[in-house]
């Protein structure tokens, strides 16, 4: 084969490989580096974010510390804006508070709260209104007032009329005060500070503005809720230290003593306001407290109806005795309840059959109406069998004589509102020789009361003539008086030739009751007559107390006070001694022990006569 030879490439050719090899690579080259910045800011802005975000928080939280406080400062300048509401005009003054606004008087052993330092009213307690009427010593009619003080309450602040209690809570007052000596000083330095936060501020004295922002708010933390100096930190006596010296700066930027007074006596007046507010609020609460069913009795009705209607017919009769059943017996003790309260009224039968020391001769009447007849029924029947006692159920609907020859008692046609003055329940016991028409003697229990005595002594009391037997309560000597003109007009021309403001007056709650007496006198007719007066005009308030005055005007004897002992539904003062002597113990009020808002070192006695224990008790969350 021959030999083919190839042509040498030409010059230019190789030049141009040359010239293209040198662009490819400069290419290249310039690739690279691109490709290298865009990875180095890639870099770079990664580690930016990462540095803003680890270092942004900390900056930030640094700089919010001022703002924080500003706005801490901006929400206590608003709720000083309505104290600069106030006007400081020069040529008007400002009304000037009670002279003795930082007087301490402390009554509250005296009167519980919101039960005699207000005025009473009849009807509805309604925020804002003047009341003046209370009913204390009626079981379940007991209604406090809701503004002001009464004149009862005057009567015993008076100081001659405090007595033993006066001085006893004087004493414990006056060393409360001065355990609490230091809270009062912080308290006080926090006005004070908060009333310089209010001045215009100077030039150049910005920074004392931000000290005493800081001073309010460390004493602030430092207090929480103490309320005794024992409870307080070494931190917040130093933190009170630290607010005088501020304070004592304050007062020699601001020596504009006309302006502070000023100042302190528009933010007196507005908490005064507050507090009267409160107090009326207060009071509102604490009345619808009382005139509400708790749920947890609610319940246990309901359920002992159910249970009553699932018998059959002849094993809802409830046992009895013939022999004590006889009623012209002069050895059968007869007792009588009104009552839609099934657990109040089983206090009432217990306790009176635990104490008797013939519990076979006594006879409890429970009057209901038909609404809680199932459930009394039930209660007696299977709960808590009397024993050897009898007791029997009333229902009072089925006294057909009382629509028949009498008006229904009730108070529709009167002013009040409230369901326990207008219940038929509370003026039964007018009717009482209608309803028991063979009994000579009986003696009427509230079904607030608890009974620690055997009271079958009380029968054999000489009534003198009188229909009424019952503990007064005098003037000067007793914290429960009311006088009769609280509750019954004697401005009527009818009501002044008739009675006289006596002295001394009486309350329900346990009354002893000669009937023959009292048909001899035909007093129900004359209970009707005053009832229907009332309707006409306002000759009496509502409630069956100063219906009770006027129907046994004249008619009632003083039994001894050993025999009832009331107040403890209000009066928080009540000797401890006192309580265990008496046979019988009062919850008149509205702080009735079934109630959560009862006085709680008075419950005991109460509730040792309940069985917390039962089933129906533990499944209505009773107890």
């Amino acid at each position: 084969m021959k030999n083919i030879k190839y042509p040498l490439p030409s010059l230019k050719l190789y030049k141009f490989a040359l010239n293209f090899e040198s662009k490819a690579s400069h290419a290249v080259l310039l690739t690279a580096t691109t490709h290298n910045k865009f990875r180095r800011r890639t870099r770079i802005c990664i580690l930016s974010l990462l540095f803003l975000s680890v270092f942004a928080p900390i900056l930030l939280l640094y700089e919010s510390k001022g703002f924080i406080e500003d706005l801490s400062s901006f929400k206590g300048r608003r709720d000083l804006l309505k104290l600069n509401l106030v006007k400081q005009e020069e040529d008007e003054g400002f009304r000037e508070p009670i002279l003795n606004v930082y007087k301490d008087v402390n009554v509250d052993p005296l009167v519980s709260f919101g039960s005699q330092d207000v005025d009473n009213k009849s009807d509805e307690p309604i925020i804002g209104k003047n009341t003046d009427f209370i009913e204390q010593n009626e079981g379940d009619s007991d209604v406090k007032g809701t503004n002001g003080q009464s004149q009862e309450e005057k009567m015993l602040l008076s100081p001659g009329r405090k007595g033993e209690i006066g001085r006893a809570t004087l004493e414990h007052d006056q060393g409360r005060r001065a355990m609490d000596k230091k809270i009062k000083e912080m308290k006080d330095q926090l006005i004070r500070a908060k009333a310089y936060l209010t001045f215009a501020i100077p030039a150049n004295n910005g920074h004392l503005i931000k000290e005493l922002r800081l001073r309010i708010k460390e004493l602030e933390r430092a207090m929480g809720d103490v309320t005794k100096d024992s409870d307080l930190s070494k931190r917040a006596v130093q933190r009170m230290r630290a607010m005088e010296v501020s304070l004592q700066k304050a007062g020699r930027i601001y020596p504009d003593c006309c302006g502070m007074v000023k100042k302190l006596r528009a933010m007196t007046n507005n908490a005064e306001e507050m507090v009267r507010v409160q107090k009326e609020q207060e009071t509102f609460l604490i009345q619808l407290a009382g005139r509400t069913t708790p749920k947890g009795l609610h319940c246990l009705s309901m359920r002992l109806t159910a249970e009553y209607f699932a018998l059959k017919p002849e094993e809802r009769e409830l046992p009895s005795n013939p022999d004590v059943l006889v009623h012209n017996s002069t050895d059968v003790y007869h007792f009588a309840v009104f009552s839609d309260n099934v657990l109040a009224s089983a206090v009432v039968v217990a306790s009176t059959i635990s104490t008797a020391k013939e519990p076979g001769k006594i006879v409890f009447h429970v009057v209901t109406d038909s609404l809680n007849f199932a459930a009394f029924s039930m209660w007696f029947l299977f709960l808590h069998p009397p024993g050897k006692a009898t007791v029997q159920i009333h229902n009072m609907d089925n006294f057909d004589w009382l629509s028949t020859k009498y008006n229904p008692p009730n108070t529709q046609g009167h002013e009040s509102q409230d369901p326990r003055y207008t219940c038929a329940l509370n003026h039964l016991r007018f009717y009482l020789p209608h309803i028991f028409p063979t009994l000579n003697k009986i003696l009427l229990l509230d079904h607030d009361v608890v009974v620690q005595k055997d009271l079958t002594s009380l029968w054999r009391v000489n009534m003198m003539g009188k229909v009424n037997g019952a503990v007064n309560t005098c003037q000067g000597h007793d914290p429960a008086f009311r006088r009769m003109d609280l509750l019954i007009n004697f401005s009527d021309p009818v009501v002044a030739t008739t009675f006289t403001n006596q002295p001394c007056t009486w309350g329900f709650g346990v009354n002893l009751f000669d009937m023959r007496e009292w048909r001899k006198r035909n007093l129900t007719t004359l209970y009707n007559k005053y009832l229907q007066l009332g309707k006409k005009r306002p000759i009496w308030k509502a409630g069956s107390l100063p219906l009770g005055w006027l129907t046994f005007y004249n008619q009632t004897m003083d039994l001894e006070r050993k025999w009832h002992v009331h107040g403890l539904g209000y009066h928080s003062g009540i000797k401890k001694e006192e309580i265990e002597q008496a046979a019988i113990i009062h919850y008149d009020g509205v702080m009735k022990p079934w109630l959560d808002i009862g006085i709680e070192r008075y419950k005991t006695y109460w509730r040792k006569h309940v069985k917390y224990d039962h089933p129906y008790l533990q499944q209505c969350n009773i107890g």
